[in-house]
């Protein structure tokens, strides 16, 4: 079973747009598709694990999910990177603590890497969390991962939470990415 690097969406890979519903808003960090494509040379697969509330909110749906990610999908393609699966709970939150467990898939809920991990075959307990929020740090946690990585893209430069459930804080997904690279490499070492 291989280790995977579960990637944050919002934040992480795209811009930050609050409530993202249309394709055309859809916009790369800079350097996410080269990292994205430098874990996929390498063999490691790339999860995207995110929360969609817009979908619970009535304000997107299925199918327009599907044409955000479709962009998305289009500008990795130019960097030669892909995603390998993504998970997305549509689930609305009813509290505002982003901390608190309101359905198993909503992040910090374990629900969709726990998933990703049965449907991929994949060794959560080698693997990593990459995100802005703590909401994904403690989803890393809860699930299990070896190492949460926080980035300073998206809410990243203004986590206001105990940094208990951060293992590394970077600048963005680049260096999230040589972060796992190092570590993988070690474990593939003799």
């Amino acid at each position: 079973m291989k280790a995977a690097a579960f990637l944050d969406r919002d934040g992480t890979v795209i811009e930050l747009v609050h409530h993202l519903t249309d394709p055309a808003d859809v916009r790369l960090i800079n350097g996410a598709g080269d990292a994205i494509a430098r874990l996929n040379a390498a063999g490691v697969p790339v999860i995207l694990v995110t929360n969609q509330s817009v979908i619970g909110r009535g304000k997107l749906t299925e199918a327009g999910l599907v044409a955000v990610h479709d962009a998305m999908s289009a500008q990795l393609e130019a960097f030669g990177a892909k995603v390998d699966a993504i998970y997305a709970c549509p689930h609305a939150p009813k509290v505002t603590d982003p901390t608190v467990i309101e359905v198993h898939d909503r992040k910090p809920g374990p629900g969709m890497l726990h998933r990703a991990a049965q449907d991929h075959s994949l060794d959560i307990k080698r693997s990593f969390m990459v995100g802005d929020t703590v909401s994904d740090m403690l989803a890393g946690r809860n699930a299990g991962v070896a190492v949460n990585i926080l980035v300073c893209t998206g809410y990243g430069d203004r986590f206001e939470h105990p940094k208990t459930s951060v293992d590394h804080e970077v600048a963005d997904l680049t260096a999230a990415a040589d972060i796992i690279l190092k570590h993988i490499a070690i474990e593939d070492t003799p």
